[in-house]
């Protein structure tokens, strides 16, 4: 049913002279009900049909969004933080009032320092000198320059304090982990800064933190990885002649040393030895003496009590004593008279006297 766009127009013009005074005479406009009734038979072109699907998938689209399971959605509405929205399918306002980004929370983003890794592999080598001055050339504690190569990798942590805390975190990470690491590197000699890079990468890992989490960075530091350190090219040949009188000064102190314990421990133990022996002969001597003047005493005590008895007791006690190394005895009668002593001359140059018993001749 088309419409009578000309009965329409008349009708309109009619409407509006009765309201401005026309007279009582006037058509009344057609009523709500028979435009419904007319519009019902009304066909849409097609362009128009066109628009309002297109306007409808408009809608749909930007109203409902998927989060994949690396990431979040932060969502705003009119600009301002609204809520996070968790992987899977979610559903917010149409665009212009609630805006969704998407941050990848699991992946584990790095920052390189000093280094540049071959674009598809995890090798890693210096760059020159010449670009490194910048961040990796740092001077130590005992005011000699180290060339100092790091990596550091992190991740989102908060994506609300990401997005909307700092304005470029990336930058601000950077600078930090820079200022970090010459504060740490600054407080140690440089045979430390090459030989313990494990210690230093710790140290300033959690120095790195703590400054990222003042500044409500609103990422966490996984990883902080030192790679090969060493002092600049134009000194490396003078650092390395020092380092090889270094070793050969700490061999030789090794070498006494090793002497030292050898000699040192063997004469202390012959020095105790010896103060033992004496030692122990001073008691030995001591006790003699002492046992001896207890015998003195009590033979002295003895002899008080029976003079005669204890006389002859010590006289035969001497004898026992003396007999033993007289070598051969003989004893004879003291009223023998024929005895015959001669010298036995076969004897050698110790010639003993020996007697002959003669028997009396009847």
């Amino acid at each position: 049913m088309n419409w009578d766009w000309e009965k329409l127009r008349q009708n309109q013009e009619k409407f509006e002279n009765k309201r401005e005074g026309g007279g009582p005479n006037m058509p009344i406009p057609p009523q709500m009900d028979e435009l419904l009734n007319k519009l019902k038979g009304f066909k849409f072109p097609g362009i128009l049909l066109v628009a309002v699907v297109l306007l409808v998938l408009f809608f749909g689209s930007s109203t409902f969004f998927t989060i994949k399971t690396e990431e979040v959605g932060v969502i705003q509405r009119f600009g301002k933080y609204s809520r996070i929205a968790q992987p899977g399918l979610n559903f917010k306002l149409p665009s212009g009032i609630e805006k969704v980004t998407k941050v990848k929370v699991k992946r584990i983003y790095k920052e390189e320092f000093g280094l540049r890794s071959d674009s598809g592999s995890s090798n890693y080598r210096t760059v020159s000198e010449s670009s490194s001055q910048g961040s990796s050339l740092m001077l130590t504690g005992d005011l000699n320059v180290a060339v100092v190569p790091w990596i550091v990798q992190y991740k989102i942590s908060n994506p609300s304090d990401y997005l909307f805390k700092v304005k470029d975190v990336r930058a601000i990470l950077r600078d930090m982990s820079e200022a970090t690491m010459r504060t740490v590197v600054g407080d140690r000699s440089i045979n430390e800064v090459i030989s313990k890079r494990e210690e230093i990468a710790l140290a300033a890992q959690e120095k790195l933190q703590n400054e990222m989490d003042t500044a409500e960075s609103g990422i966490r530091i996984v990883n902080l990885e030192m790679k090969k350190t060493n002092v600049p090219q134009p000194v490396q040949s003078s650092f390395n002649e020092v380092n090889q009188a270094i070793q050969e000064k700490e061999q030789t102190i090794y070498k006494a040393r090793e002497e030292y314990n050898k000699a040192v421990p063997l004469a202390r133990g012959e020095a105790q030895r010896v103060i033992k022996d004496a030692e122990g002969y001073a008691i030995d001597r001591v006790n003699r003496a002492q046992g001896d003047a207890a015998k003195f005493t009590a033979v002295y005590k003895a002899y008080a009590k029976a003079k005669e008895v204890t006389k002859k007791r010590m006289y035969l006690e001497s004898m026992l004593k003396i007999f033993p190394n007289l070598g051969p005895k003989y004893i004879i009668d003291s009223e023998q008279k024929n005895l015959l002593p001669f010298l036995n001359m076969g004897t050698g140059s110790s010639p003993a006297l020996q007697n002959s018993f003669l028997k009396k001749s009847e």
